[in-house]
């Protein structure tokens, strides 16, 4: 089976959370009361009940005042898995057969050292130390459905099929960089960037 991904591009993202809300309906995620922090941000964290994040980057502008970019947070679904590489516990991280990095709480031991093996600082730990994060909507991709995320997203912004198609069609519409084409094995969720990753508050190159 080819490898598949999510594409993500921000320029087409209009912040209205839309992946964020279907996320937490689909996987029976509980609301949480946060606080106003001065930002449009909410919930301005990944937490154990949140597996899919909106990060608001404000971008200086001469023509406007102000320029948005939206960059969804969430598990990149790395090849070669930092996660996967570091943890003790047999079966508590795991390969789909479509590329996702899937979880089993049941086999997860609690001892938190994938976050430590994440350079992307995803992992989340519930009420009983049991690891959670977005799993790519592993029980909807594997009947052919595509993940909430991207069924939801109004304009386009997110894209789930063959990572190889997928991309070939982001760098024909004129994406100047793909975040993610070859860092660490290739991630399972990509951003067509038309500006350099720091602009996105990204890495340049994670390890």
């Amino acid at each position: 089976m080819s490898r598949k991904a999510l594409v993500i591009s921000p320029e087409l993202c209009i912040g209205c959370r839309g992946c964020q809300t279907a996320c937490k309906s689909w996987n029976q995620l509980p609301a949480a009361k946060t606080s106003n922090k001065c930002t449009a941000e909410n919930p301005p964290d990944l937490t154990p009940n949140l597996y899919n994040k909106i990060r608001y980057v404000e971008i200086p502008s001469e023509s406007n005042p102000v320029r948005w970019l939206f960059v969804s947070q969430r598990c990149m679904h790395c090849d070669d898995a930092g996660c996967m590489k570091i943890c003790p516990a047999p079966g508590a991280l795991f390969k789909t057969k479509e590329g996702a990095v899937g979880f089993d709480k049941e086999k997860c031991i609690g001892c938190k050292l994938c976050v430590a093996g994440c350079p992307f600082n995803v992992p989340r730990y519930d009420e009983k130390d049991k690891i959670t994060k977005c799993h790519l909507c592993s029980d909807r991709i594997s009947q052919g459905l595509e993940p909430a995320c991207a069924k939801t997203c109004p304009t386009g912004a997110i894209s789930y099929g063959d990572r190889d198609t997928l991309m070939g069609k982001a760098k024909t519409a004129g994406s100047q960089k793909f975040y993610g084409e070859a860092d660490l094995g290739g991630l399972g969720v990509l951003y067509a960037f038309k500006d350099a990753p720091k602009v996105y508050g990204m890495e340049e190159s994670p390890a």
